[in-house]
Formats: structure tokens, sequence, C-alpha cells
């Protein structure tokens, strides 16, 4: 029993350890924009993308938090699944931007594509959100 055990928990560690480091380094921009990209644009989680945000990128966020009030968003809301892929990426300094390529498909609609450009500023040591633009 000992060695069936001890053959059980080593692969396990191994997963726990290869899934643990996977987790975005948000002391970077790039791990920001990411945590916000996935908050705002794959769950819909505007108090949550909010939290990433600070200038420009907060009022349009506060904007659409006001825009959709009273809209419920939860488990039973048919959201559309939405991929994204990393265009291009620029870093200077406290600057940053980010500019992804959204796939977005729901049911019953045809599949299309979307461009996010994200702009990150780093504040102490700490980057944020700044701004963000979204077009075809």
């Amino acid at each position: 029993m000992k060695n069936f055990s001890a053959g059980i928990a080593m692969p396990l560690c191994l997963l726990v350890t290869l899934f643990g480091g996977c987790s975005r380094d948000l002391r970077t921009a790039e791990g920001v924009v990411e945590e916000f990209v996935d908050h705002h644009y794959v769950h819909i989680d505007l108090q949550k993308a909010k939290e990433y945000s600070v200038g420009l990128a907060l009022q349009k966020i506060n904007e659409e938090i006001r825009l959709t009030s009273g809209q419920v968003i939860d488990a039973s809301t048919r959201k559309p699944r939405i991929h994204y892929r990393l265009l291009e990426k620029k870093e200077a300094g406290g600057r940053a931007s980010f500019l992804y390529e959204g796939t977005i498909r729901a049911e019953d609609a045809p599949q299309f594509t979307r461009r996010w450009l994200i702009v990150a500023r780093k504040e102490g040591d700490r980057w944020w959100v700044s701004n963000f633009t979204e077009f075809d």
C-alpha cells in the first residue's frame, strides 16, 4: 500500500506545481492586462475588471456598469465563448500597450472577431489598466 500511495503522491504533487505555476504575475503589465481582459471580455465581470482600472479605463468601466445596471449576468446567462491572443506588445518605462484579437462565438450567431488595445501604466509598484479601446 505504501508503494501505491507514493506512486500517486508524486504525480499529484507535480500537477499541483505545474498548475500553480501557471498563474499570472500581477506585478507585470502583461499579467494585469490579461486579468483585466479575462474579467471584462471573457467573464463579463465588470466589478472585477474595475479592480485593475484607473483613469479613463475606470471611467469607461463605471459607465458600462451604469448602462448595464439591472441586467443580471449570472450562471444562467448565455454568455459567448471568447478566445483571445496577443498580437503586439510595447513596453517602455512605466507605460505599456497590448493589442489583442478576440474571437467571439455565441449560440445562434456567426463567429466574429474584435481587437482590443489595452494601455497600462505603472503607479508606484503596481500596474493598472489606464485605457482600453475595442475595434473591428
